[in-house]
């Protein structure tokens, strides 16, 4: 008889590997939904398409922190639902907003004042967007083959962080401003440019070995299921009364979280220094 010590703990069924896929699959219709509702908004001309597209990549975000943590909780990891995964942040939080920031921030520019100068804000613009893009996608690889990244700018031992800004955050950000104003487009080209210099910084962000706080040290199974109930409660209810100003408070909160960290720690470095000498 085999002693209970010597099973083999029981493998998933083949069936279970599918799960985490069909939420990485969710993650890829939003981001292709989100695509479709910016290419409709040019089309007809109303922002509505806009908002609704940036929604959607809101609304991607829990599908994309769900696969990963199903795939672990029910023991189905593998290489191809990490690969997958990549492909799909690649799709739903690079492409989708880089054309959303675009075509919300300088496509409906209108027709009047300097025409030349409209073009080649609007060139420039289709550049910075597609460094957006590019950006994203070197953030997913470097995190995929970074074993323990170290940021340059450490933080305290007991918490975790992320080397650079997220690709999701970064989507965030973008989806934020548009969903603050409604996804009533860009119509001066002064406020373009700087919409040009705001994505240029968040696709920097996101290749710069700055910290940004992961919260994977916090354990929703531990702790009392009365209190986490309150704050999901006070989480969830200002983003169905007030989902405009909520999300953009939160993206542009992390945004300055990892602004603030970096230069607080180059200010208490050069403090360190001059008090050694």
């Amino acid at each position: 008889m085999v002693e209970l010590s010597e099973r083999r703990p029981k493998q998933p069924r083949r069936a279970m590997y599918v799960l985490p896929s069909l939420f990485t699959a969710g993650n890829i219709a939003v981001g292709y939904y989100a695509v479709m509702q910016s290419l409709q908004a040019v089309s007809t001309g109303d922002p509505r398409y806009f908002d609704r597209a940036a929604i959607a990549i809101a609304f991607a975000m829990p599908f994309d922190a769900l696969d990963g943590r199903i795939a672990r909780m029910t023991n189905t990891a593998s290489e191809f639902g990490k690969e997958l995964d990549s492909l799909a942040d690649v799709i739903t939080f690079g492409v989708a907003p880089s054309i959303l920031a675009y075509l919300w921030g300088f496509r409906m520019l209108p027709m009047v004042g300097h025409l030349v100068f409209r073009q080649k804000v609007m060139d420039l613009g289709l550049f910075i967007c597609f460094l957006f893009l590019i950006c994203g996608a070197s953030r997913l690889a470097r995190f995929n083959i970074t074993k323990d990244p170290k940021p340059q700018n450490p933080g305290r031992p007991d918490r975790k962080y992320f080397v650079g800004m997220p690709i999701p955050a970064a989507a965030g950000v973008v989806a934020s401003v548009v969903h603050c104003f409604d996804g009533q487009p860009i119509d001066n080209i002064w406020i373009a440019l700087v919409w040009l210099s705001f994505v240029a910084f968040v696709g920097f962000l996101m290749v710069s070995r700055w910290r940004f706080w992961s919260g994977k040290e916090i354990n929703l199974s531990r702790g009392h299921p009365f209190r986490l109930l309150i704050l999901l409660t006070l989480a969830v209810v200002p983003l169905f009364l007030w989902s405009g100003i909520t999300l953009i408070t939160l993206a542009l909160s992390y945004t300055v979280y990892g602004l603030f960290s970096r230069v607080s720690y180059g200010w208490m470095r050069r403090r360190r220094t001059q008090a050694a000498l």
